[in-house]
């Protein structure tokens, strides 16, 4: 496989713009999102299209890569159009929305989680090994 993996870290919007690019289309199973209220983190694992080693679809396709994306001083979590029972699940994240005290989490369908943090840290680490795959994200508009 190509290139390193990733290890980013976010501190204000224009970090989270970067991190919201490269996990633009990252499968996400509802059952790998956690938040930890009394460590006031909340974690996810998704399989990350890696858009920086893509090569195009005539030129066979490009990678996945497993991504922790792990956010601190997390306050309270609220989720929308998402059932916690349904673990198997899953989402496509879409973007990483900043606000004033808050970073939303959009994905496909209209789900949707807020996050009321203290302050933006946040973290992005790939880990394991790549693989191939044929199946690049498209989006029509």
């Amino acid at each position: 496989m190509t290139g390193k993996p990733l290890k980013l870290r976010a501190e204000d919007a224009e970090d989270l713009a970067i991190l919201s690019a490269a996990l633009q289309d990252a499968a996400v199973p509802i059952g790998d999102m956690r938040f930890f209220p009394e460590e006031k983190r909340f974690m996810l694992a998704a399989s990350r299209y890696r858009w920086e080693a893509d090569r195009g679809v005539k030129a066979g396709g490009g990678e996945r890569i497993t991504s922790a994306l792990i956010f601190e001083h997390v306050r309270h979590v609220r989720r929308r159009g998402l059932d916690q029972g349904d673990s198997e699940r899953i989402l496509a994240l879409l973007a990483l929305e900043p606000g004033e005290g808050i970073v939303d989490l959009l994905f496909s369908g209209g789900a949707a989680i807020r996050l009321e943090v203290e302050k933006l840290v946040c973290r992005l680490d790939d880990f394991g090994e790549a693989w191939p795959t044929i199946f690049r994200p498209e989006h029509k508009g």
